[in-house]
């Protein structure tokens, strides 16, 4: 058996599923891990392991069982302490396994933005009681925002509006809480005119940027997104630089997705990902090539489009998501030609079970700007139905 590289995935959602694609375009031997068996990206890798990936026991079993050339982190729950100490012994962490620890954890994150980068944030607390939660608050005024310091996809973040919402926003965060701490952030709601994903390559040849995607949540999770936002160039700018600074201090190669407020001019630093961001589902279709080539390309070490020469660039574009609404383990799909009559196209991300509120796929579309895409990409997504068996 001839490849290119050897990568162990570590979770195996619908990003992995496409930087698995990415990556075996590029000759890479890839084995997906996950929680559970039959997982998005096990679906299109090599091989896979099934273990949690905060069993630090088995994770390190699995790479000394495969001996990868790259360890590509896909969550945030990970025992990261461990994926030091591998790469410590020799084994490439991708991006590298102080960025994996330092964004496991808003916190950690948040501390590294604000306090030693000097970069613009929002004012926050953290908490690990109701008590806390309160006095927090105190500091960042109301509304704010309080959400685990570990989760996935914006789950257990909720917005509050004074004190009497205090307590069901925090049981909701400990509710949504991945890994085992305790721990939330508190912080000052900002009145925002709009957030963008700011994907940033950090490679070999330098960092290059792709143009920003806006983007829609609901209940914390990415509902759709578009791409490229329109964003004047001085924030654009602001962007770049404050993107660019953590990334470095972070340093390794691969993809970041950088998330912002925007408000006028003024650009405020909100989370990073040190992997492809949901937000950038959008790019499989924006873009010539999309967040997950670019993230193999960067870790495998290929080149990345020259930021100065040859810019990335997107055409009008978005993404709105295909949610269940029940708990199911059986599913099939409709509506999927009605759907792309109109030339949009439709990703199922091959999920073995449902359970409500959980992305199951997502609709892409184009279209002459950015609103035109929009609409078509929601009512693509509209017309797909899951049919639910017993």
């Amino acid at each position: 058996m001839s490849h290119t590289a050897t990568i162990l995935l570590l979770g195996s959602g619908e990003l992995g599923r496409e930087f698995v694609i990415s990556a075996k375009r590029l000759g890479a031997y890839v084995i997906a891990c996950d929680a559970y068996d039959h997982a998005p990206a096990m679906q299109m890798a090599d091989a896979r392991e099934v273990f949690s990936m905060l069993d630090g026991a088995k994770l390190r079993a699995a790479v000394e069982r495969h001996s990868p050339d790259y360890i590509v982190p896909e969550v945030e729950a990970i025992r990261t302490e461990v994926l030091a100490e591998l790469e410590a012994e020799g084994f490439t962490v991708v991006p590298s396994a102080r960025a994996t620890q330092l964004t496991m954890n808003r916190d950690a994150i948040r501390d590294l933005a604000a306090q030693e980068l000097g970069l613009t944030t929002s004012l926050y607390r953290y908490a690990i009681n109701l008590e806390q939660v309160c006095a927090a608050t105190e500091h960042t005024g109301f509304p704010c925002v309080i959400k685990p310091v570990m989760s996935s996809s914006g789950k257990g973040q909720t917005t509050v509006q004074d004190a009497d919402g205090l307590e069901a926003a925090w049981d909701y965060a400990v509710a949504n809480m991945r890994g085992d701490r305790a721990r939330v952030i508190v912080e000052q709601f900002v009145d925002f005119d709009y957030e963008i994903t700011l994907l940033t390559v950090r490679h070999r040849a330098g960092v290059s940027f792709c143009p920003p995607i806006g983007h829609r949540q609901e209940r914390g999770d990415y509902r759709e997104s578009w791409q490229p936002a329109a964003m004047a160039d001085a924030a654009i700018a602001r962007a770049q630089a404050m993107a660019r600074i953590v990334v470095e201090d972070l340093g390794g190669y691969g993809l970041y997705g950088v998330e912002f407020f925007v408000r006028g001019e003024e650009v405020i630093f909100s989370e990073l990902s040190p992997r492809p961001h949901d937000t950038g589902m959008v790019t499989l279709l924006s873009q010539n090539l999309s967040e997950f080539d670019l993230h193999a390309r960067a870790v495998m070490g290929l080149p990345v489009p020259d930021p100065v020469r040859a810019p990335i660039r997107a055409r009008p574009a978005a993404s709105a998501v295909i949610l269940a609404d029940r708990d199911s383990a059986s599913l099939r799909y409709e509506g999927l030609a009605d759907a792309m009559a109109e030339g949009a196209d439709i990703r199922i991300f091959g999920k073995p079970e449902a359970r409500p509120y959980r992305r199951m796929g997502v609709a892409l579309a184009t279209g002459a700007d950015i609103e035109a895409a929009r609409r078509a990409a929601r009512e693509a997504a509209d017309r797909v139905r899951i049919v639910y068996g017993a």
